[in-house]
């Protein structure tokens, strides 16, 4: 069957080779809405693709405001001229030459759809939503799983953008739709910074229609939840020696996680309690020196607790010494009390620090005080994630059973949540980086303003700069997420080969991180609704505006189809 035309390209306004204006003669178009011209340039064809960006409807021989009155009643001759911008996507030969005007216009679909978006090009294709048009949009999996490029940056105002909505789908796509190579070996490891939202994940989601069914199956996927996950909570505050229990309102299959102190001097997990440690170059010194200092006296401990045998008072209160006399050192303010000891010895106000010059390292007294005051303040936010009454057990996402590892961090300070985050990124890619793990590994990452600010430097924000700079390169896939891209590093943000944007505001659309997106592009961002993002790839000159499918996994724990535990209800609701 023949295609019939929608309209012409317009002679009285100018056309070239990139972009070019139609009259459309019936029927609707709309934003979004691909379409092909084909022209003959004495014998040589060339067909041009494009999307519409514009849409225009004018009176034509209405010369006052006022006239629109009097053409409503008929009163004057006038005639509505209904027209639209195509910025084109696509010439096919690569021909710079002008359209010519009268040439018909036809939507793109099928082949026609594909030539256009450059689907035709992609020898893997992942799903990712659907167009305005109802037809499935795509990537270019090359450029999300590290080997033409990597890294997703989604940017939103929180509650309506849908940022780690979109940030799931994408990973159930990226599972899900037998495309990427390797899927059975990748992990995923998901920081959860609300609620406990994310612990449902394996659970169906029992809001999900029959239609909602559909688009998931036009996708290519199957509507369901995720398969393969673990949940990882920080231990309660109020325990006893030895009791170490998840504070998660899910109830069951929920491991808590903590770090022992052997392991925190070990693996040198110091610098993660210093985020601003760039401001005072001498304290990021110290910071260095004691974090070498720590590892090298754990060195042939097992833990989970340290012995010392260079403190001859020991800790206060408690069995502090082995047959072999030496200090036990427990818990993290024990930590912190023979740091304190080898720094200041027993100094008095006033006086030189009279501590082990070997720990000192020539570092004034002032600052060997301004560091001890910021580790003990530590002990209230992570005395309970670094102990000695229990053996680690930190979440291992690459040696986990499981493919998506989901570590709770909603309720920990702003202190501690940089330090699981900066514990666990920096473990995962040194694992990477060594080669002790081939697979491929995706973080998600929530408030990626607070780890990679565009100000000051930190230790996470190097290790997120690590990722963003050389992991697509060694399998490791950030897919961050924040409010606003202007307050996040320009590297970790300049580095996603996808961006893609939910609802914007307005003073922050404008900001130059978004000129990538044409100005009506920008325009739209202000009132999308949700579960509408703009997506942005390499291999697509314009934008795609696509909707996604409703969660088929359960997003809080009313929406679990199994029954959950009253506490898990009682938590969502506030009570």
């Amino acid at each position: 069957m023949k295609q019939e035309a929608i309209g012409v390209v317009l002679g009285s306004r100018e056309a070239s080779p990139l972009e070019f204006w139609i009259g459309i003669q019936g029927g609707l178009v709309r934003l979004d809405d691909v379409v092909w011209v084909e022209a003959n340039h004495g014998g040589l064809k060339v067909r041009y693709y494009g999307m519409v960006d514009r849409v225009h409807k004018v009176l034509e021989g209405a010369q006052f405001d006022s006239d629109t009155f009097l053409a409503a009643g008929h009163l004057i001759p006038t005639n509505t001229a209904y027209v639209a911008h195509v910025t084109v996507t696509r010439l096919d030969p690569e021909e710079y030459l002008p359209p010519d005007p009268g040439s018909p216009v036809y939507l793109a679909r099928g082949k026609p759809l594909d030539a256009a978006l450059y689907y035709d090009r992609m020898e893997e294709r992942l799903p990712v939503g659907f167009m305005k048009n109802g037809e499935p949009a795509y990537i270019n999996l090359a450029f999300l799983d590290g080997r033409q490029g990597g890294h997703v940056n989604i940017s939103g105002v929180s509650g309506v953008a849908a940022k780690t909505s979109y940030a799931l789908f994408l990973l159930y796509s990226l599972y899900n739709a037998r495309v990427l190579e390797g899927a059975a070996s990748a992990k995923t490891l998901i920081f959860n910074v609300k609620g406990q939202d994310l612990f449902y994940l394996d659970k169906p989601n029992r809001k999900l229609t029959d239609e909602d069914r559909e688009r998931y199956r036009r996708l290519g996927l199957d509507p369901e939840p995720f398969a393969s996950v673990a949940f990882f909570a920080p231990p309660r505050l109020a325990q006893g020696q030895g009791h170490v229990t998840a504070a998660s309102s899910r109830g069951e299959g929920v491991h808590a996680y903590h770090w022992s102190v052997a392991d925190f001097a070990r693996e040198g997990l110091l610098p993660f309690l210093f985020a601003d440690r760039g401001s005072m170059s001498n304290l990021g010194f110290l910071i260095d020196h004691v974090s070498a200092k720590l590892a090298a006296l754990a060195r042939g401990q097992e833990g989970p607790e340290l012995y010392v045998d260079d403190w001859p008072q020991g800790p206060s209160g408690g069995e502090v010494f082995d047959a072999l006399g030496r200090a036990r050192i427990d818990s993290f303010a024990r930590l912190v009390d023979y740091i304190e000891a080898k720094l200041l010895g027993d100094e008095a106000e006033g006086e030189e620090a009279k501590g082990d010059p070997l720990w000192i390292a020539r570092q004034h007294t002032g600052t060997l005080q301004a560091f001890i005051r910021r580790l003990r303040a530590a002990g209230r936010n992570v005395g309970h994630l670094i102990r000695g009454d229990a053996p680690s057990n930190a979440p291992d996402v690459l040696g986990s059973d499981a493919q998506i590892n989901v570590v709770d961090i909603h309720g920990l300070s702003a202190q501690g949540q940089m330090f699981v985050v900066g514990a666990l990124l920096r473990h995962v890619f040194e694992a990477k980086e060594s080669g002790r793990y081939r697979g491929k590994v995706f973080v998600v990452l929530d408030e990626l303003n607070k780890y990679a600010p565009r100000e000051g430097e930190s230790p996470i924000k190097d290790v997120l700069l690590d990722i963003a700079e050389r992991g697509r390169s060694l399998g490791v896939i950030l897919i961050g997420a924040q409010q606003t891209a202007s307050e996040v590093e320009r590297r970790v943000v300049g580095n996603a080969a996808v961006r893609v944007v939910g609802r914007l505001d307005a003073a922050e659309a404008e900001r130059p991180e978004y000129r990538y997106l044409p100005g009506a592009f920008r325009d739209r961002a202000l009132i999308l609704p949700q579960g509408t993002m703009i997506l942005h790839q390499p291999e697509v000159p314009v934008p795609i505006a696509v909707q996604f499918p409703y969660p088929a996994w359960a997003t809080k724990a009313s929406e679990a189809v199994e029954d959950v535990s009253d506490e898990a209800l009682k938590d969502e609701l506030g009570l």
